[in-house]
C-alpha cells in the first residue's frame, strides 16, 4: 500500500504538476507560483531549480520509461545549455530572467554541483554527449576554481573571485564553508563517478568522506555541524535534522557507488548513528521537526525534511532490518505528508511547510528553492528500493 500510493502520487500528481509549468515561449519551466496557486510567467528562473527539474524528469524517465518524460528532460537541458551556462567565464549562473538573460551572475559551488548531478542523470537517460562534456567541464571548474587546501569554498562573482556566502548562510552568520554545499558536491560526484568511472572523481569522493568524518561530524554530539569558518571550525550550535537524515542516506549511497571497503567501514557506523539519533531526537507527531538552534527546537514541518526523512529511514531499515521502527516511521511520515503537506487544491503540489498545528505557512508553491527534487526523489527512491517488498 505504502509503495503503491507513492508511485501513484508521483505519476498522477507530481509529474503532471511540473509538466504543466513548461514555458513553451521562453524555454525552461516557470520559476514561481505563489501560495494562492498563481503562476508568474515573468518570474526569475533559478538555475538550481532548472537543474533539479532536469534531474527529476531524467530519473522519472529512467524509472518509468515513458518518452514524454525524456522530452521534458530535454526541454530543461536545452534551457540550461542555452541560458544557464556562462560561455565566457565558465560555470552556471545563479539565476536568469524569464526569457533567459543573466539575472544573478553569482557562481556558487552548490549550484555547479547540482548542474553536475542533473547532467549525469540526463546523460544516463539520453546519451547526449554534450551533456556529459558539460558535466566534465563543471567538475573541472569546481576542482580548480571552487576550493582551497581545506575544502570547498562557497560563493564567487561571475569571474570566480570569492565573495560573501549570503546565499547558503542562515541563522545570522556568514559561513566560509558549509555542510550543505559539501554534502551536495558529494552527491553530485557520486553520480558523476557512477556514470563516468573517472578516478579523479573517486579521489575527491574519498577526500569529502574524510572531511565529513573528521570535520563535519561531531561524535560527541552524534550529529553534523552546519556552518564553518575557512578551516572547519563550527560557527553556531545548530542541529539540522533534515540535512542529517538526508546526509545519512546520501553518504551510504556514495559508499555503495565507490565500493571502497575501508571507507565504508569508517563511515557506516557514523551514518547509522545519525539515523538512530534523528529517530530519537527529531521524529515526533508522525513527522520530523525542522532544526534546533542552541537547543531550542523549531517545530515547523518543512516539505523537504519530511521527504528526506522517508528515504533516510527506509535506507536505515535496509541497512539494519532489525530496526523495523525505521520502516514504520517512513510509512507514518508518508501518512502525515498525505494529511497535511500535500496541497489538496487543484493544480498545486506540496505546501512549503506547516506549523505544529498543521496549518500551512503562506509560502510559495514554486520558487528557486521549492522544487521537485526532494519529493520526486523520495518517490523514486521508495519505488526502486521497496517495490519487491510491497
Amino acid at each position: 500500500m505504502f509503495v503503491a500510493e507513492i508511485k501513484n502520487h508521483l505519476i498522477e500528481k507530481l509529474i503532471p504538476f511540473w509538466e504543466n509549468l513548461r514555458d513553451t515561449e521562453n524555454g525552461g519551466y516557470y520559476g514561481f507560483m505563489d501560495h494562492n496557486v498563481r503562476t508568474d510567467p515573468l518570474a526569475v528562473k533559478g538555475c538550481i531549480l532548472n537543474s533539479r527539474i532536469l534531474w527529476m524528469f531524467s530519473n522519472a524517465y529512467l524509472l518509468l520509461g515513458e518518452e514524454h518524460l525524456l522530452e521534458h528532460a530535454r526541454h530543461a537541458w536545452e534551457f540550461m545549455r542555452e541560458h544557464c551556462v556562462d560561455r565566457e567565464n565558465g560555470g552556471v549562473f545563479w539565476s536568469v530572467t524569464a526569457d533567459g538573460m543573466p539575472e544573478d551572475t553569482t557562481k556558487h559551488t552548490y549550484n555547479q554541483a547540482f548542474a553536475i548531478y542533473a547532467l549525469s542523470s540526463y546523460y544516463e537517460a539520453s546519451r547526449e554527449k554534450e551533456a556529459l562534456e558539460l558535466a566534465e567541464e563543471l567538475f573541472g571548474i569546481v576542482e580548480n576554481r571552487c576550493r582551497d587546501e581545506y575544502g570547498y569554498l562557497e560563493a564567487f562573482n561571475i569571474r570566480f573571485e570569492p565573495r560573501k556566502n549570503d546565499k547558503l548562510s542562515e541563522n545570522g552568520i556568514l559561513a566560509e564553508k558549509t555542510m550543505n554545499t559539501l554534502l551536495h558536491v558529494f552527491e553530485a560526484y557520486t553520480e558523476f563517478y557512477r556514470i563516468t568511472g573517472k578516478k579523479e572523481a573517486a579521489k575527491q569522493l574519498r577526500f569529502i568522506l574524510g572531511l565529513i568524518a573528521d570535520k563535519v561530524y561531531d561524535p560527541a554530539k552524534g550529529r553534523q555541524e552546519v556552518f564553518f569558518d575557512r578551516t572547519w571550525n563550527s560557527l553556531i550550535d545548530l542541529y539540522s535534522y533534515g540535512h542529517d537524515i538526508e546526509a545519512a542516506w546520501l553518504i551510504d549511497r556514495g559508499l555503495e557507488v565507490l565500493g571502497d571497503r575501508e571507507w565504508s567501514e569508517r563511515l557506516y557506523p557514523i551514518t547509522a548513528e545519525i539515523t538512530g539519533n534523528i529517530y530519537e531526537r527529531a521524529y515526533r507527531d508522525h513527522s520530523l521537526v525542522n532544526e534546533a538552534e542552541n537547543g531550542v527546537i523549531d517545530t515547523t514541518r518543512v516539505w523537504w525534511v519530511q521527504a528526506e526523512a522517508i528515504v533516510g529511514f527506509v535506507n536505515g531499515y535496509e541497512k539494519a532490518p532489525e530496526h523495523v521502527e525505521y520502516l514504520e516511521a517512513a510509512e507514518d511520515i508518508w501518512n502525515y505528508i498525505k494529511d497535511y503537506i500535500i496541497d489538496p487544491r487543484e493544480h498545486s503540489e506540496w505546501f512549503w511547510a506547516v506549523d505544529e498545528n498543521h496549518v500551512p505557512l503562506p509560502k510559495p508553491i514554486v520558487e528557486p528553492w521549492k522544487c521537485p527534487y526532494h519529493n520526486g526523489r523520495m518517490c523514486m527512491e521508495v519505488i526502486r528500493r521497496m517495490s519487491n517488498a510491497s
